[in-house]
């Protein structure tokens, strides 16, 4: 029976998806300033053809890593990637208040 996102941590999820042949990158968050809605060492995982699961933010700057995590598996080259926002807009990008996060997005290997 194949493992779900439900069952195990992203990085439990990441193994079982490559050993079974796909794809895949981790990101992480590394550091956060401010207000941040996942704290440091958060993950998500995402694989070739967009499946993902875990969580480093939300809305607009989960979609950014996904597609960008997408592009680390193409390329194979890891990306350290920043997000940050004023309390006025924060709502607008996906955080809750003002803040910055930053995220390491690199292929499982």
């Amino acid at each position: 029976m194949p493992i779900s996102s439900d069952d195990l941590d992203p990085l439990y999820l990441a193994e079982d998806w490559k050993s079974n042949g796909r794809d895949v990158a981790i990101a992480t968050v590394i550091d956060t300033w401010g207000s941040a809605p996942r704290p440091a060492g958060s993950h998500l995982v995402v694989d070739a053809d967009g499946n993902f699961a875990g969580s480093v933010s939300g809305g607009c700057v989960e979609g950014a890593v996904i597609a960008e995590a997408m592009d680390v598996i193409a390329s194979g080259k890891a990306k350290m990637l920043e997000f940050g926002v004023a309390d006025e807009t924060a709502w607008n990008v996906g955080l809750s208040c003002g803040g910055r996060i930053r995220v390491y997005v690199e292929r499982v290997s």
